[in-house]
This record gives structure tokens, C-alpha cells and sequence, in this order.
């Protein structure tokens, strides 16, 4: 039995135990193994072990559903974008949740096991927004690759170079020229249909839970759409800007990380309705504020098929606007009106095709893009090792806020120990010409206050 052999078993044997550890779980649904790339390493997926051969660390195909292995096979560079993506989703998350009683903390694991703990077996708030930066982490990162030339089967987005030049004739300024789309804008409508293509994956929507992670995937990567911004270059002699070259740029991913706390803060408990068909009127936005339904190019026609219909041209209308792009829409087109995949692909869009209605039937049903939770959040101030709740005792704390970072709240009323540490840092630095920066080390005396 040469390596080659050896190596495709040990593959296949750690693969099927994934799938084994993934199907045990299924309070949380079945997409989100794929978490452990973060903590995997750097793939490498360009040493060749033998002719037509691609190497694979096996952490990592412990971590990836058989679909998610063929996409990154077919896309070439993809998995080091998706890797990037999944440590910004944690960057992120332990940003915007630093002051919180539930941190977003993570820890080193073995062989798939979950990179957030097993908080996420709770469909609760805390899960809600960790699918929903995770799958938007991953359509930013996959959209900012294809315009950076990262991953070789997408390129730019140039569908905006076909529309016709914009005459801007409201508000004209006196020697300043309209503008033309050109540029390299980044590849929304490929990041979209890739990670709905690869986070989704497992997520068949067939339990209240999984409908659960489709609805706060698919919000997170509509936030991420809807925040496009245009940027601009001008043209002329001398910067007259007589003539402005204009391209779409994906915004910051703080941005979004922003935004999605908001959701985060006013999400909105759900129950599945007996119609599992959207109406494309609910706009409205339990709890974090509506969104009607265009969700920034994506709207409800897009996810959904109304009424069931199967007819070509429905599904065709259906798939239309997913980022707007060219080529990902061919991609989808074709496979739509090929012989034989007309409902293969109605399958696939009906996984989207239901309606989260409010736990209280006096709230508003939520948006799409609002976060969604089906059970309260667990008490975050004492150690849980089943939930892998880490507790509040020795946070630090803000003994002058009033808010989620204050010491009453972050200690849970069990109090807090103040002292005083002297800390020596970097100061009165200057630059020198060329090229050197001079500081001084001070010692200034901190108060820290730290939860009992």
C-alpha cells in the first residue's frame, strides 16, 4: 500500500468521523463544522502529493462536509479566503463583545469540535449572531479575494461596465464632469452565491433549528451586500476631476460587525408558521427594526419562490439580483434552464422558502435581515462547563458605567476587588530623520477592578 493510498484513508476514516460527530449533534443543525478552518492552520492546498493530486491538512477535512472539499477543489485559492474569513468572524465577534457577560470566547479543539463551545447546541441569541458573522465574514472575505486575483475561477466584478455612463444633472458643479462605472469592484455576487453555496451546507432546513441558521446566515450576508459603497478616482489635468471613475468597494468589516450588534440587541424570538411559504410583504422586523423586502439587491423574490411555482421563468426571476454579477448569475442560469435540473434547483431555493413568525403574535414578523432566536440565553455569570460558559470571576470591570460593562452588571451583583498596578508603557516618542522613533518608558499606576 504506497502514501497515496494510506493518506486517502486516513482522509476518508477522519471525514466520516466528522460526519458521525456532526449528525450526533442535532439541536444545532449540521453547519458548522467548517468553524474549525480558524484554528486549522493555513491551509495548503497547492502542494501536489502525486499528479492531478492536491494535499489537504486532514484538521482540515475533519473540519469540511464532502461538498464544502469539492468547492474548495473547484476553486482554487478559496479555502485560504475562507480561512481569513473565519478569523475575522472571531475577531469580530470578540470585539463587539468585549464588554459583555458572554465574550465570544473561543478555544483551541480537536478534530471538529466546536470552535465556540457548546453554546451553539442553544438556539439562542449569542448562536444567532455567530452564524450570522460567520457567514458574513466569509462572503466579505471570498468578494474581496476575487477583485484581489486570490482565487483563480472568479475575477473583478465588471457587470457595472455595461450599464450606460451616469449623467448627474442635479446639483452640477461648475467644472466637475459626470462619471463612468470602471475599475475593479469587488465580486459581491460571486462571495454571496459561495458562501451560500458553502455555509449553508448541511443546513437542509428541515428542523426548526436549521431554518433557525438559514434565516441568520442569509441575514449576515445580506448586510454585507447591502453595505457596498461606491468609490471614486478622478480624471484631469492638475486633479480637475473633469471626468470620475467609479467602482463598488465592500465596506469595512467593522461596519458590519456594527450593524450586526444592533441586530444582535434586538433580535427577535421566532416560531415557525404553518405556512412555510414567505410572503414577500413581512418586512416588517420583530424587535431589531424591519427591513422591508429589498434587502439591498437580494430581495424576498430572490430568496424565495413564491407560491411554489416551478415554471423556468419564475426560477429565472428568482435567481436574478444575487449581487448583480455576471458570471455568478450565468453560472445559476444555466444550471437552471439545463434539461433535468429545473427542480433540483427548486429544491435547493426551498431551503429558503419559509416564514419564522414572532413567539408573541403581537410583535411584527422578523426581515430579512433581522437575527432570529428560538430559546432565552443562558445566565452567563457562573461557570457552565456542559454549555462551556466560562462565568464572569475575574472579568474586569467598569466601576463607573452603568452599562453591560459595569461592575453591578459584568459581576452580577457577587461585587468586585479593586487594586492598583503600575504599568510601564511607551511615551513622549519622536521621530528622527531617517528613519527611527525614540520613546521613554513611563510608569503610570492603573486602578483595575476585577469581578469576586
Amino acid at each position: 500500500m504506497n502514501l497515496v493510498t494510506v493518506v486517502a484513508v486516513c482522509l476518508m476514516a477522519i471525514s466520516a468521523w466528522a460526519e458521525a460527530e456532526s449528525k450526533s449533534k442535532p439541536g444545532r443543525g449540521r453547519g458548522s463544522m467548517w468553524w474549525g478552518i480558524a484554528k486549522a492552520g493555513e491551509p495548503n492546498n497547492i502542494s501536489p502529493l502525486a499528479p492531478g493530486m492536491t494535499y489537504l491538512d486532514p484538521a482540515i477535512h475533519a473540519t469540511l462536509r464532502r461538498k464544502q472539499r469539492r468547492l474548495a477543489r473547484e476553486n482554487p485559492g478559496v479555502l485560504a479566503a475562507i480561512a481569513k474569513g473565519a478569523n475575522l468572524a472571531i475577531n469580530e465577534c470578540q470585539h463587539q463583545f468585549r464588554t459583555r457577560r458572554w465574550n465570544c470566547s473561543t478555544r483551541n479543539f480537536l478534530r471538529g469540535k466546536n470552535l465556540f463551545g457548546k453554546i451553539v447546541e442553544r438556539g439562542c441569541r449569542e448562536t444567532a449572531f455567530i452564524y450570522a458573522i460567520t457567514s458574513a465574514a466569509v462572503t466579505h472575505s471570498v468578494a474581496r479575494a476575487c477583485s484581489e486575483g486570490s482565487i483563480e475561477s472568479c475575477t473583478c466584478d465588471y457587470s457595472h461596465h455595461n450599464r450606460e455612463p451616469q449623467m448627474s444633472n442635479v446639483g452640477t458643479v461648475a467644472g466637475v464632469g459626470d462619471w463612468e462605472w470602471g475599475g475593479c469592484s469587488d465580486n459581491i455576487g460571486f462571495g454571496f452565491k459561495f458562501s451560500r453555496e458553502f455555509v449553508d451546507t448541511g443546513e437542509r432546513g428541515r428542523t426548526l433549528r436549521e431554518k433557525m441558521n438559514l434565516h441568520n446566515n442569509e441575514a449576515g450576508r445580506a448586510h454585507v451586500q447591502a453595505e457596498m459603497r461606491q468609490e471614486c478616482k478622478c480624471h484631469g489635468m492638475s486633479g480637475s476631476c473633469t471626468m470620475k471613475t467609479c467602482w463598488m468597494r465592500l465596506n469595512s468589516f467593522r461596519t458590519i460587525g456594527d450593524i450586526l450588534k444592533d441586530r444582535f440587541d434586538g433580535a427577535s424570538r421566532v416560531m415557525v408558521s404553518n405556512s412555510l411559504l414567505r410572503n414577500g410583504g413581512n418586512g416588517g422586523g420583530g424587535g431589531g427594526g424591519g427591513n422591508g423586502g429589498a434587502v439591498g439587491g437580494v430581495n424576498e423574490n430572490t430568496l424565495t419562490n413564491r407560491a411554489g411555482s416551478s415554471s423556468a421563468a419564475t426560477l429565472k426571476t428568482a435567481t436574478n439580483g444575487i449581487g448583480g454579477i455576471g458570471g455568478a448569475n450565468s453560472v445559476l442560469s444555466n444550471s437552471i434552464h439545463a434539461r433535468g435540473a429545473g427542480h433540483a434547483h427548486q429544491k435547493r431555493i426551498n431551503r429558503y422558502n419559509f416564514q419564522l413568525k414572532p413567539y408573541n403574535p403581537e410583535h411584527k414578523p422578523p426581515g430579512a435581515k433581522d437575527l432570529v432566536y428560538l430559546e432565552p440565553s443562558p445566565g452567563f455569570c457562573e461557570r457552565n462547563p456542559r454549555l462551556g460558559i466560562q462565568g464572569t470571576h475575574g472579568r474586569q470591570c467598569n466601576d463607573t458605567s452603568i452599562g453591560v460593562d459595569g461592575c453591578d452588571l459584568m459581576c452580577c451583583g457577587r461585587g468586585y476587588r479593586t487594586q492598583e498596578v503600575t504599568v510601564v508603557e511607551r511615551c513622549s516618542c519622536t521621530f528622527h530623520w531617517c528613519c527611527e522613533v525614540k520613546c521613554k518608558l513611563c510608569r503610570t499606576k492603573k486602578t483595575i477592578h476585577t469581578c469576586l
